[in-house]
């Protein structure tokens, strides 16, 4: 079980501003939704408190639409009250879902390819990840995602599958402007594209984890949450 909170947001007010050109500023005001849940210094707390998020902007209305799912209740208080255009809208998700089941979805993920590290760098050092900036590459970033009917839920190559597969020649995709941050992550620069379409659940338990832990990376940046109906 988990809820989500609609918050809408005065996209002209300076706190939200700070949020829309910041992605740190925007993890810091996702995350001030859930003070003393976890230690200060704890590992992780996003991930412990299954916080996931999304946003849209509609710059004609001024408006940002904000949206965050967690495990645990979020209290909303410590927000500027003069920053929301409209009060808080949260609720709780506690949906069954079944074998063959059919489900519309709409995610922001950061599509990303790994590189390995260059010949001859010391051990154990990193690879970079590349962004996908192409519709039809973000499509096939997805597709190792998915679940055909009878697969399992983890792919040979070690990748976690959806638990749901999708017939990709009618999936939108949408490319969306990256978001940085200028602030003590200088380096911070997150490719975004938006996916809509729908999605035939062919692993329950495995579409459920992915609906609560969320698809790809920079989930702490507002990517990979699934958002269904």
């Amino acid at each position: 079980m988990a809820t989500q909170t609609l918050l809408t947001l005065d996209a002209r007010h300076p706190f939200a501003a700070k949020s829309l050109v910041d992605a740190q500023d925007m993890h810091r005001t996702v995350m001030s939704g859930f003070p003393g849940w976890v230690d200060d210094g704890s590992p992780d707390p996003r991930a412990q408190m299954g916080v996931l998020s999304t946003w849209t902007v509609d710059l004609r209305q001024a408006r940002l639409s904000l949206v965050v799912q967690s495990s645990v209740p979020a209290d909303w208080t410590s927000l500027p009250t003069a920053a929301l255009a409209e009060a808080p809208h949260t609720l709780t998700l506690d949906r069954t879902f079944r074998l063959g089941d059919r489900v519309d979805f709409r995610t922001i993920v950061n599509p990303v390819r790994a590189m390995p590290p260059p010949p001859g760098s010391p051990p154990k050092t990193r690879g970079t990840r590349v962004p996908h900036t192409r519709p039809e590459h973000v499509k096939r970033w997805f597709a190792r995602r998915l679940q055909p009917l009878g697969h399992p839920p983890t792919a040979p190559d070690g990748g976690v599958r959806i638990g749901a597969d999708t017939d990709l020649e009618r999936l939108a995709v949408r490319m969306l402007p990256r978001v940085s941050s200028s602030a003590t992550h200088k380096n911070l620069r997150i490719a975004r594209a938006e996916l809509k379409g729908t999605l035939t659940v062919t692993d329950p338990t495995a579409f459920v984890t992915a609906l609560s832990r969320g698809v790809g990376h920079a989930r702490a940046y507002s990517c990979g949450l699934l958002l269904v109906r």
